[in-house]
């Protein structure tokens, strides 16, 4: 349950940052992954895969750095790096 919250936390940040910005599709999205978030990329990418479609987000390539650092107060967390889209 925790990973599908925080995948529809970020989808729903993409959204609102390429709605804001009068974005028609986002193309790429870099998230850092906490080291206590759960996720491994592979895993990550299945629920972002499961959760997008019909979203600004859907098809767009992601590219995501693991954190090693298990110590960050955020750890549990996805952070938005950013986004590539087009308009």
């Amino acid at each position: 349950m925790h990973e599908a919250h925080l995948i529809t936390d970020l989808i729903k940040k993409v959204e609102a940052i390429a709605s804001e910005n009068g974005v028609k599709k986002v193309t790429k999205i870099k998230v850092k992954l906490g080291a206590l978030s759960h996720f491994t990329p592979e895993h990550f990418q299945e629920h972002f895969d499961f959760a997008s479609p019909g979203t600004l987000a859907a098809g767009a390539a992601l590219e995501m750095t693991l954190s090693p650092d298990m110590e960050d107060p955020e750890a549990q967390n996805v952070y938005l790096e950013s986004i590539e889209v087009e308009e």
